[in-house]
Parts: structure tokens; sequence; C-alpha cells
């Protein structure tokens, strides 16, 4: 399935909070896939310096992606297709 990034501005979110988002986002993903929509929360990285979040997630489609963090309440920016290098 393909990767997608969901790019985050979260100025002034603690790390509980930060924890909290993405506790939420991988049960929202978790029952999207139990529902028959297939979705897979993969990581965050956070950058404290200027609070930006980059989630990945695999999924068969952006809309899919975007339902999750809609359904979520966790608040994004842009989504896009990414490729996830990873070495061998």
């Amino acid at each position: 399935m393909p990767i997608y990034a969901v790019q985050r501005k979260l100025p002034g979110i603690t790390l509980d909070q930060l924890a909290g988002a993405q506790k939420k986002v991988i049960e929202t993903s978790d029952q999207f896939t139990r529902d028959g929509q297939p979705v897979k929360y993969i990581r965050s990285n956070f950058y404290p310096k200027d609070s930006k979040c980059t989630c990945l997630f695999e999924g068969p489609d952006a809309k899919v992606v975007q339902q999750v963090n809609e359904t979520a309440a966790i608040p994004f920016d842009t989504i896009e297709e990414v490729l996830d290098l990873i070495p061998e």
C-alpha cells in the first residue's frame, strides 16, 4: 500500500498532548481497519524548533488517511503520497 505523509503545525503542544494525539490516530486507524478500510499509522517526527510534525500512514489512498485524521480531530495542513526509503 502507498505511504502518505501528513504535515501538521502544532504550536504550543506539550509532549503529553503530542503523545495523546499519537494515541488517538493509532486508535482511529485501528478502528478504520476493523471497519474494512485498512490504514496503518507508521510513525511521527516532531520538530520542536518550529512545532511541525510529520506523521506517516500506510493506506489505500489519501482520502482514507484524511478521514482518519479528521475523525481523530487532529489538525493537519497537507497530505501527500511519499516514498519511504528504507535501506536494505
